[in-house]
């Protein structure tokens, strides 16, 4: 029996290019994420941008689909109802004849919208495949601004990490180990990946666990990754007390000069 060849990222981007170049209200095609940071592997998805005039985005849509149909039926279109960013529209499709790893994510931006995610320091190197008149231009991004959000969040951090890690120890002293598990996650061990973040690589500092593997400290990562696994109600005990001291000890080594310097430098390790 022969198993059909799977679809690969290249004709599926090609494909687009072809159907999606010749629209005169379709500005610019990129990709971003593995592909701006030069990680492409076997189980990347496609993070794919399109700038249309503003009134548009409804038939970009329409087109995209309608090219993505003629290499194989769209087995699942997931639509993000609301994206934080109001110029963006966001959905995304897996194809029948694709690696189910190989998820199109596509945003379609409005030509006249502020946000276009192409800061280089912060979203990479994308790769455009059409810019007609260089209609989209790569922004600067504004450091200053940048460093005074990142002196706003540590503040936040700290009156968060002071307020709500408690939380956790009383569920632990409840006995309510699910919920406990949950809020470790969600508050102990997010607020410590983001104090990392900002100390070693405050570029990304609001990624979350995203890249974490590329751009913090082995020792780090190796260490985060073991508090990340718990065994049982013991586990989470000890574990929970390990991260809230690694998070105590990590909040007064962030120096704010380095920081800064680190921001302007675009620095992503």
């Amino acid at each position: 029996m022969v198993t059909a060849r799977k679809l690969d990222r290249d004709t599926i981007i090609q494909a687009l290019v072809n159907a999606l170049e010749p629209l005169d209200y379709v500005h610019a095609f990129w990709e971003g994420g593995a592909a701006a940071w030069n990680r492409i592997d076997e189980w990347s998805d496609i993070d794919l941008y399109l700038a249309v005039d503003d009134e548009k985005v409804d038939e970009a849509f329409l087109a995209t689909e309608k090219a993505l149909k003629s290499l194989s039926p769209i087995k699942q279109k997931y639509d993000v109802p609301q994206t934080p960013w109001p110029d963006a529209s966001q959905a995304f499709y897996k194809l029948e004849k694709a690696s189910e790893y190989l998820i199109i994510d596509l945003c379609i931006l409005k030509l006249e919208g502020k946000e276009k995610f192409l800061e280089q320091e912060i979203h990479g190197n994308n790769v455009f495949y059409f810019n007609k008149g260089n209609r989209v231009k790569h922004p600067i991004l504004d450091k200053a601004a940048f460093v005074s959000k990142l002196r706003q969040r540590l503040e936040r951090l700290r009156a968060r990490f002071d307020m709500f890690n408690v939380f956790i120890q009383k569920e632990i002293n409840r006995g309510n180990y699910i919920e406990a598990t949950d809020l470790y996650h969600g508050l102990t061990i997010a607020l410590l990946t983001e104090a990392l973040r900002i100390k070693h690589n405050p570029i990304h500092y609001d990624f979350k666990t995203r890249y974490v593997h590329y751009e913090l400290p082995q020792v780090a990562v190796k260490k985060l990754q073991r508090l990340c696994f718990v065994k049982n109600a013991k586990d989470l005990q000890e574990k929970y007390d390990q991260a809230t001291k690694w998070f105590s000890k990590t909040m007064p080594e962030i120096d704010e000069k380095e920081i800064e310097k680190l921001v302007r430098s675009g620095s992503t390790r």
